[in-house]
């Protein structure tokens, strides 16, 4: 059984074709922050017949199970990246829209000290 199997039935997932493959461009590091319409047309590029609203239904399934991690940036899309261990913050670009991770343990002081 591989390791995605494994993650799928750990979240209490059914193992399908389109959990799969969705599962396996988002383990792409080139996947980090994509949105639903973004991971269909890669699926597309690599010759899978996974529909839209099939795509939509998984990433929201990934999302309950705690697989994923839905961010709503600027302009209202959602994007999906792999639930991480370790917390981190974004920074955008406010011209290209390039999403930019990092992580600052004064921050989250700081951020601790407020709430």
């Amino acid at each position: 059984m591989t390791d995605n199997n494994i993650a799928l039935k750990k979240a209490g997932l059914k193992v399908t074709l389109p959990r799969l493959k969705i599962l396996e461009v988002l383990q792409n590091p080139e996947c980090h922050h994509v949105s639903a319409e973004d991971l269909y047309k890669k699926l597309i590029d690599m010759g899978e017949e996974i529909g839209l609203a099939t795509v939509y239904r998984v990433l929201n399934q990934f999302d309950d199970a705690g697989i994923v991690t839905r961010h709503n940036f600027e302009g209202g899309k959602s994007v999906f990246e792999l639930t991480q261990q370790h917390h981190h913050d974004h920074l955008i670009c406010l011209d290209c829209g390039k999403v930019i991770e990092f992580s600052d343990e004064s921050i989250e002081v700081r951020q601790r000290d407020i709430a």
